[in-house]
């Protein structure tokens, strides 16, 4: 299996191309007038300049997605203490919410909640 197969399933076939906003933008709109209550943007940190043209020209609830990919390599770089994971988690997750999320979804909620609530 190559790189950007699942299951033998290539993902050209199915993802937008990352190099063209207008078209999230454009998917965005269809989305919402077919009934979407929110706007998901994933990869969030890959798409932050999505997520914020998203947000200034549409008013819905959005969401950015902090992929398994994007929180896996915040843990590959503090393993080998590359840099400080709680603050680069923390770093992380504040762009996405500048780059105008109402909520995030993440692999680290649990650990970003404790360290929000100071524990």
């Amino acid at each position: 299996m190559g790189a950007g197969a699942i299951s033998g399933i290539d993902k050209q076939t199915y993802q937008m191309d990352p190099g063209n906003s207008s078209e999230a933008l454009r998917e965005a709109r269809l989305d919402i007038a077919e009934g979407a209550d929110i706007i998901m943007i994933k990869p969030a940190i890959h798409g932050l300049d999505i997520l914020r043209r998203v947000r200034d020209e549409i008013d819905v609830p959005m969401f950015g997605y902090h992929v398994s990919g994007e929180y896996a390599m915040l843990c590959a770089a503090a393993d080998r203490g590359l840099i400080d994971y709680k603050r680069a988690l923390r770093e992380t997750l504040l762009v996405v919410k500048r780059a105008g999320a109402d909520a995030i979804v993440t692999y680290a909620a649990l650990e970003a909640a404790r360290d929000l609530a100071g524990r």
